[in-house]
This record gives structure tokens, C-alpha cells and sequence, in this order.
């Protein structure tokens, strides 16, 4: 399969702090890469510079073989780059059936096919944004990305905050998704283990660099990998004690 997305030598940061350095991924049709690291090691930098939203230094992003790095946010979104930010950016004074129709694009996402996906949503498709729990919205900033039939989705920490059934109820959607429906994505998620069951290749970012890369599968039962980039043991995330450095 050709590679959809191709980021090489990037470096991108805000203001004059330049947080990425020399990133370089490729990332291939129909697949999901996971990308991983601790707090602050640039992995959201990442998403939003894919986006278009941080301060670019060097390097280039193309998709599909289109060089989109001169592109504003705007028109990356209309050629294909789907985004699930942390703060949702749902309207919260629309309801779930207008936040989906307001920015639908043609294709074969559409609010029905949202409402099959999250059944809780057409349940609540006449409630307003701010009328819906965490989950919820969170279910709807998913669906307002699909119907603007992206060709890669970039979902930034999509689990954070929610109810354990939430999670789940998110995860098998995802799969669905990405597997059944051969949606390519970007995930960035601190529960590194929960989201490598989604995703084909994950990356671990320090520093803003690429430290590691690895099959899904192989990195989940990579205990020295995890612990040493990740500070994940098999009893969960290790705990920065005072004199740890």
C-alpha cells in the first residue's frame, strides 16, 4: 500500500520554541499508527502541526504525495486531515444532529451512520452540546470528524478523563472504524496499552523525537521498551518518587 501521509524533517514548535526536531513518519492507507510518550515530550505538538496550528521551522508534510505544509488549517481539513482535539470543540449550542449536519462533507460518513456507530448519540440527537456528559461529547467530536470524510483521522488523547465503560464503549468503536471501515488515523494516548489493541505501529516521542518505533503487537509485550520510554510496568505506570530524576 502506498504511504497517505509523509512527514519528513519537520521541526515545529510555538513562538520561537522549537518543540519537534527532525520528525520524520510515514503512514500508510488504511492503517493506524499510535503515538506515544510521556507528558510533554511534543506528541500533541505533533498532531497540531499536522493540523496546522503551531510555528513551522523546516521540513515537510504531504498527503497522498501533495505537499500541504504552505496550506492554513482550513484547507488541510477540506483535503483530507480529520481532527479530534483534547478540548473536543463540539458547539454547545447546537444539538448532536446539527453539530454533525452543520459540517458533514460527502461520503460515506454521514450522521446516520455516526448514530449507528455511538447509539447513545441518536438517543440524544436533540440535545444540545452542553447538555451532554464527558463521554458524550467526546462520541460527537469523533463523529464530527468522520463526517467531514477525512483521509486520516489525528484523534489527540480521545480516552483522557472518561468512565472505564466510556473507554471501552470508544475502543470498539475505534476498531470499527479503523479496521472495519479502513479509516487511516493518528492516535495519541498516555494508556499506552489500551491503545496499542487499535492501532498497526506506534512510535514513542522524547524530547520531540522519535525514540522508538515498533509493530503495535510487538511493543505491547515489549516490557524493557515500555518501561524504559514509557514508564509503564506490568503493574501500570511507574511512580516518580522525590529523588528519581
Amino acid at each position: 500500500m502506498p504511504d497517505l501521509l509523509t512527514i519528513e524533517h519537520l521541526s515545529a514548535g510555538y513562538g520561537e520554541a522549537v518543540v519537534l526536531s527532525n520528525v520524520s513518519l510515514s503512514l500508510v492507507e488504511g492503517q493506524a499508527l499510535a503515538l506515544l510518550g510521556r507528558n510533554g515530550m511534543g506528541k500533541t505538538t505533533l498532531i497540531n502541526t499536522i493540523v496546522g496550528v503551531t510555528h513551522y521551522f523546516g521540513g515537510t508534510i504531504a498527503l497522498d504525495g501533495t505537499d500541504i505544509t504552505p496550506l492554513r488549517p482550513d484547507r488541510r481539513a477540506q483535503i483530507g486531515i480529520g481532527w479530534v482535539p483534547q478540548e473536543r470543540n463540539i458547539f454547545k449550542s447546537l444539538t448532536v444532529h446539527e453539530n454533525l449536519t452543520a459540517v458533514a462533507q460527502p461520503g460515506p460518513w454521514t450522521a446516520e451512520k455516526v448514530y449507528e456507530l455511538f447509539p447513545r448519540l441518536k438517543e440524544r440527537r436533540q440535545n444540545l452540546g452542553n447538555q451532554l456528559s464527558g463521554g458524550e461529547q467526546q462520541m460527537l467530536a469523533v463523529g464530527r470528524a468522520l463526517v467531514l470524510n477525512p483521509r486520516v483521522m489525528l484523534l489527540d488523547e480521545p480516552l483522557e478523563g472518561l468512565a472505564p465503560i466510556i473507554v471501552e464503549e470508544l475502543l470498539a468503536a475505534l476498531r470499527r472504524v479503523i479496521h472495519g471501515g479502513g479509516m487511516s488515523a493518528i492516535l495519541v494516548e498516555q494508556n499506552a496499552k489500551k491503545i496499542l489493541g487499535v492501532t498497526d505501529r506506534a512510535i514513542i516521542l522524547e524530547r520531540g523525537s522519535i525514540v522508538h518505533t515498533a509493530d503495535s503487537a510487538a511493543l505491547m509485550t515489549d516490557r524493557a521498551a515500555l518501561e524504559t520510554h514509557l514508564g509503564v510496568t506490568d503493574h501500570g505506570p511507574r511512580r516518580m518518587g522525590r529523588n528519581t530524576r
